[in-house]
């Protein structure tokens, strides 16, 4: 029974079976013989006493003969065995097989003082009243310095005032008035100073819509009955029987390829202010878009730029047609003639824009009228002279107005 027990240990330390074979030999050649192996007696020494002075107390309770049993050996704390060695070989499969390094600390260094002297009563505060004295003296001579008469003469030093802050004056708004007021105030302003150049009485418009949606986009044109008091140099891109209806009607400049060409190489310089084109020129218009584009004088169908009625169009641009468009702060500026005009020509001038202004209306633009949510403010002036805003009755009667002219 021993060496079974014996092999049964074994196998559980080494698990491979070669190195069982020898044990498994021993033990059957052993079991074959009757008598067991002699046992030699074991002794152990003695166990060390406590010394006299750490003898338990008389207090201490001494277990009693009934006391419970002691706790089994599996649940005792059994003593730990000393770190196995591990071959060159079992090393690499081992994690912490490795020597145990022990942290290593150095001792602080400490930058060397100066030695310690004993400070005289009084010393410090005798060495601040010089240092002040020094600093006195010092400002006392430069400010004497600076006061030192320049070329024998004593300068004398400009008192500074105190600052104080300045309230800010708000510029009181101006009330809106009548549209024959803002006009003779336009004039009277235009008169005042004179100028190398006619002055052109400018309209600004402020409307209610939002630029940056696309059903929101105010733009038209209008023929003004009086004109701009301009004269307009117009092109046209045609070619056939219509240039020669473009040239009949004043047209300024009529060409077909060679115009764009020109156009091209120009390097931007144009010769006109307002262009017009046949359907048929649109495609070959692709080549000089970036240079009529950002001058406003690309041609448009919605403005009439682009028709087969050359004639018609060139007489148009001719006679005063205008081209308004909401800019990205919603607002239209327009030229509606010269202050030179008289009262009644610019002020069926104004009717014209504002009917036309409310015939471009967006469809998308909801709660509100006529004029209320629309048309915020409308603003004349000069070239170069102040703005006077008008009341929006006055520019509806001139509206109007212009239409009852229109319809007889």
């Amino acid at each position: 029974m021993a060496h079974l027990r014996l092999l049964l240990s074994h196998s559980r330390c080494h698990p491979h079976p070669q190195r069982l074979l020898p044990l498994f030999r021993f033990c059957s050649s052993n079991s074959s013989n009757s008598t067991p192996p002699p046992i030699k007696p074991v002794s152990y020494a003695p166990k060390p006493q406590a010394p006299a002075d750490e003898a338990p107390s008389p207090e201490a309770p001494r277990a009693s003969p009934d006391s419970q049993d002691p706790l089994p050996r599996r649940f005792q704390q059994q003593p730990q065995n000393p770190p196995r060695q591990f071959a060159r070989q079992e090393m690499r499969f081992v994690n912490d097989a490795g020597p145990a390094i022990a942290p290593v600390s150095y001792p602080s260094r400490v930058a060397p003082l100066p030695e310690d002297r004993p400070a005289e009563e009084g010393a410090g505060e005798g060495a601040k009243e010089a240092d002040l004295r020094g600093e006195g003296e010092r400002i006392e001579r430069e400010a004497a310095w600076s006061r030192r008469p320049t070329f024998g003469l004593q300068v004398e030093e400009e008192p500074v005032p105190y600052p104080t802050l300045i309230p800010v004056v708000k510029r009181p708004q101006k009330v809106a008035i009548d549209l024959v007021d803002a006009l003779r105030e336009i004039k009277a302003s235009a008169n005042e100073k004179k100028r190398n150049f006619t002055e052109t009485v400018e309209a600004h418009v402020m409307l209610g819509v939002d630029p940056r949606r696309g059903d929101q986009m105010v733009r038209g044109a209008i023929t003004l009955p009086h004109g701009t008091g301009k004269t307009v140099r117009v092109a046209v891109f045609a070619e056939g029987p219509a240039a020669e209806e473009a040239r009949a009607a004043g047209a300024d400049v009529v060409g077909a390829d060679e115009l764009i060409e020109e156009i091209r190489k120009g390097g931007g310089k144009l010769s006109f202010d307002k262009c017009i084109a046949t359907p048929m020129f649109m495609p070959r218009l692709s080549k000089i878009a970036r240079i009529l584009g950002p001058r406003g004088l690309m041609p448009n169908p919605k403005l009439g730029s682009v028709t087969n009625d050359v004639s018609g169009a060139v007489k148009a641009a001719k006679s005063g047609r205008v081209d308004f468009k909401i800019d990205k702060t919603a607002i239209v500026h327009v030229g509606l003639g010269k202050v030179n005009f008289s009262e009644e020509s610019l002020r069926e001038n104004i009717g014209a824009f504002v009917n036309a202004l409310l015939l471009a209306k967006p469809v998308g633009l909801k709660k509100t009228s006529k004029y209320v949510g629309y048309v915020k403010k409308f603003t004349l002036s000069s070239t170069m002279g102040p703005g006077f805003s008008v009341t929006i009755p006055s520019l509806s009667a001139a509206a109007d107005n212009y239409t009852k002219v229109q319809v007889s």
